[in-house]
């Protein structure tokens, strides 16, 4: 019997098929599920507009609302979630809206997010889907491979992605049945960071701040610069911005927290 919340999930978007098109994975996963797996809330959420105090409230009180949290971490947790959206799957025509919607201030993240709201108004979605392709996919492989182990060792499943499984397992975080990408995937960290930030995976104290200094802060600046820099980028030229001067700041908060 399918759990109500990805009932409603089936029902936003017309269906198991079309929510697995939206997601990026297959129809056979998503017909095995019977509630919304823990680590696919967050893009569940983003293309299906459900929240996921709903779609699993076994996780997530119906209560709790982000303005109870800490605004920081809040905040936090939101510019992860937006960032493994965008690089976990090529984006929705739902979510490039709301993107488009962007409020900026004049805060350097602010200014980055008039920057992808305007890139979101002005690129066609189908621009979009094969810039994506091109970057992360393509024939053979994509011009960026977005893995720690990749970046810290010129090799995949290598040593980094062990390390992540270990600290990863300390938490009691562990991969999804469905989930083909391994752990070290930057969109696989920055989901896991958005739940550390929100505090709605229960962890220990500072265990954002583990995660990001061990497997984060080493070769994430350079990934969201490459993809700044990569031939086919044009939407995804703001994304880089915005994601390296993200991590910039991330690195910067923890340091003065010493």
């Amino acid at each position: 019997m399918r759990d109500p919340g990805l009932a409603e999930a089936f029902r936003s978007t017309g269906g198991v098929s079309e929510l697995a098109r939206r997601l990026g994975i297959s129809q056979p996963s998503v017909s095995a599920w019977t509630r919304v797996p823990a680590d696919r809330v967050a893009a569940v959420e983003a293309v299906t507009g459900v929240p996921r105090r709903r779609l699993r409230p076994d996780l997530y009180d119906e209560n709790f609302s982000m303005d109870e949290a800490d605004e920081i971490d809040a905040a936090r947790a939101s510019e992860y979630v937006l960032l493994s959206t965008l690089l976990l799957r090529a984006p929705s025509e739902r979510l490039i809206k709301r993107i488009a919607g962007l409020r900026a201030d004049a805060s350097p993240l602010g200014l980055l997010h008039a920057e992808l709201a305007d890139a979101a108004d002005r690129f066609k979605l189908e621009d979009i889907e094969l810039e994506f392709f091109n970057i992360f996919v393509g024939i053979g492989r994509g011009e960026l491979l977005p893995y720690a182990s990749y970046y810290l060792t010129g090799f995949l499943h290598e040593r980094p992605l062990a390390r992540l499984r270990e600290d990863l397992a300390a938490l009691g975080i562990e991969r999804a049945e469905d989930m083909y990408e391994p752990e070290d995937h930057i969109g696989i960290l920055f989901e896991v960071m958005g739940g550390l930030a929100s505090k709605r995976l229960p962890a220990p104290e500072g265990s954002d701040r583990k995660i990001f200094e061990k497997h984060l802060k080493p070769w994430a600046a350079r990934f969201f610069s490459d993809l700044e820099h990569t031939k086919s980028a044009k939407f995804y030229r703001a994304v880089g911005r915005l994601g390296r001067t993200f991590m910039e700041i991330e690195a910067e908060a923890f340091a003065l927290g010493d």
